[in-house]
């Protein structure tokens, strides 16, 4: 949308309603009806009108979606003018919907006006001057940076399409972006040198090991080839030589550029680098944890609140994990037993293939269950595969990946399946049901899915729900049946554990000014992880602060709520039009969540 068009949409927006003269009742009800109406009208146009500026400004969302107008572009990341926009964009939509009666809309119409208030405030609050300082001067680490992204997404394998010629065309114009934001970042890392905001010496160590992994891989078995090696079948032999050209010759130059920012990293910024790895250590760092938190956990929390609640956590969890090793009749300390579960071939997967098979299995299993506790189901299937050998020694146990709205490509759990020996067979049920069914498939697609719900609200969402979410769905394992089996009671009580330390270390290190170090001692005292496993964790916290806390502290609202209901509502509570009420409207900010199932609760009661 230009910004004429945005002028116009506001200055219809703004026009008053004429008032209206009732003769009688049942043309009062009309005239309550009409203006309810207008003003439903007026905020579906700004969520309508506030999504196209923003797929406008973010290419890359509206290909997610299946949609592949722009698809030729990736954005204007790292520039003024992307910001700018962006800012003002928030600005406009603020004022666009100050002009509209809240009072008028229908229950499910405010649920809407609220959300879409609460991520217009926290846009603006992450979008000041000061808050860009800190943060958009340290563009890239190793776990958030297009140079981890990219590459699968545009090696076929990925969201981008290679059916026509359009989309082998539209990557290739989409690489000249890349190589353009990986420049720009270069020069926003110098900006930090400037300023003393600086990113840490290990996650920037991380990042040169990524970079010279992709280099070192040969241009032809590199992922941004991989679509020339699955040409459709109706290409000509001309077309499928000219791009394959096209392609080696576009893939060199992107070498090259991920060359230019690997040698600037290690011959230039990595000397001046933090050797520091909390926020509260960098320059403006306490002053942005603070938001962070606000934006992460939709809640006012402050650090030391979230440290303390995490310790109780652990304890509590630890306690659990003392009567598993009684059940199982290990003999000797907690700590003995984590480390004879973390050796035992028993616990270890065969093979990449065993793997994958156990995971496929687990999914069966889980199907089987669903039923008695959703009537909500996703219409895209879901696919199970390993990270890409090229990507996984820094990913995270698991992640999953979105499919279309209209379920045509199917999401995607992904585990990982880098050194096996550290991996443990007794964590992969949990895994599923966070990464897969019920949790983040059942979520983000039944969200999209949505047709009713504005954009926004469909393809957006909160952190705090959306792993929250993903947490509640791991418990849901005891109601099926999955944990009375000791040993995968074992991995969820870990994987549990691994969420309540989280509050601990996140917190530890970005405020309290606790080392790497302490926090992977921390991690590997209270859990039977790997050290392979808590170093990954570790290192993600300090590249990405404040996001770990997400998990449990939605958990916790989403576990809160449901108890409420069931002791509200007593015989009358239903799980199923629980999980409904929770899930279709997609991830909502945890105060706004709560208000909404208390006004469900209400209704139940009264109905």
């Amino acid at each position: 949308m230009n910004m004429r068009a945005a002028f116009l949409a506001a200055t219809a927006l703004a026009l008053p309603t004429a008032p209206a003269i009732a003769h009688n009742h049942s043309e009062t009800t009309e005239v309550a009806a009409d203006q309810a109406q207008s003003e439903r009208d007026r905020l579906f146009t700004l969520f309508a009108d506030s999504d196209e500026r923003s797929l406008a400004l973010n290419p890359l969302s509206r290909l997610f979606r299946g949609d592949d107008t722009d698809a030729d572009k990736l954005g204007d990341y790292l520039t003024d003018a992307q910001f700018i926009a962006g800012r003002t964009d928030t600005q406009l939509n603020m004022a666009l919907l100050a002009q509209i009666d809240r009072s008028k809309l229908s229950a499910t119409d405010a649920l809407a006006y609220d959300v879409f208030k609460y991520n217009q405030e926290q846009s603006l609050k992450g979008s000041t001057d000061r808050i860009r300082a800190l943060t958009e001067v340290r563009p890239v680490n190793h776990f958030s940076g297009f140079h981890t992204f990219y590459p699968n997404f545009a090696s076929g394998a990925g969201a981008a399409p290679f059916k026509t010629m359009a989309n082998y065309e539209d990557n290739l114009s989409r690489h000249d972006d890349y190589i353009a934001i990986n420049d720009r970042a270069i020069e926003k890392f110098r900006d930090g040198m400037e300023s003393g905001v600086l990113e840490t010496k290990l996650t920037i160590g991380n990042v040169i090991s990524q970079l010279t992994t992709q280099i070192e891989i040969p241009i032809a078995e590199s992922q941004f080839m991989g679509p020339v090696n699955a040409f459709p079948e109706d290409f000509s032999d001309e077309d499928k030589a000219r791009l394959t050209a096209a392609y080696e010759a576009k893939t060199a130059e992107i070498y090259a550029a991920h060359e230019r920012m690997r040698d600037f990293l290690r011959d230039e910024y990595l000397a001046a680098a933090r050797d520091s790895v909390g926020l509260s250590q960098m320059e403006g760092g306490e002053e942005l944890y603070a938001q962070l938190i606000e934006s992460t956990t939709t809640l006012p929390l402050d650090a030391d609140t979230i440290h303390q609640l995490g310790l109780s956590e652990v304890a509590r969890v630890k306690s659990d994990l003392e009567q598993v090793k009684a059940e199982v009749g290990f003999g000797g300390t907690l700590n003995e037993f984590f480390d004879f579960v973390r050796t035992d071939p028993q616990f270890k997967p065969e093979s990449r293939e065993a793997l994958t098979q156990a995971y496929y299995d687990i999914g069966k299993e889980v199907d089987k269950k669903i039923g008695e506790y959703f009537s909500l189901l996703p219409k895209s299937q879901l696919e199970i595969k390993p990270y890409d050998p090229s990507i996984e020694q820094f990913s995270a146990g698991g992640s999953y990946q979105s499919g279309t709205p209209d379920g045509s490509r199917a999401g995607v759990f992904y585990f990982n399946a880098y050194d096996l020996p550290s991996r443990l067979t007794t964590g992969n049920m949990t895994l599923y049901l966070h990464e897969g069914a019920p949790g983040h498939h059942f979520q983000i697609s039944l969200a999209q899915e949505n047709e009713d719900l504005p954009a926004f609200m469909r393809f957006g969402g909160t952190t705090a729900f959306i792993e929250g979410w993903a947490l509640y769905a791991e418990t849901l394992g005891y109601e099926m049946g999955f944990f009375e089996d000791p040993w995968n009671r074992y991995g969820t009580l870990q994987d549990e554990q691994l969420r309540a330390m989280r509050l601990v270390v996140d917190t530890g290190l970005h405020s309290k000014g606790w080392s790497r170090e302490q926090a992977i001692d921390f991690m590997l005292e209270n859990s039977g992880m790997t050290r392979t496993e808590v170093v990954s964790e570790v290192e993600r916290y300090i590249a990405i602060p404040s996001q770990a806390l997400a998990y449990k502290i939605g958990a916790l609202k989403i576990q809160e709520l449901r108890a409420g209901a069931e002791e509200q509502l007593g015989d009358g509570f239903d799980i199923k039009e629980f999980h409904a009420q929770v899930l279709n409207t997609g991830g909502l900010p945890l105060a706004v969540l709560e208000q909404k199932i208390n006004r469900w609760i209400a209704s139940e009661k009264g109905g």
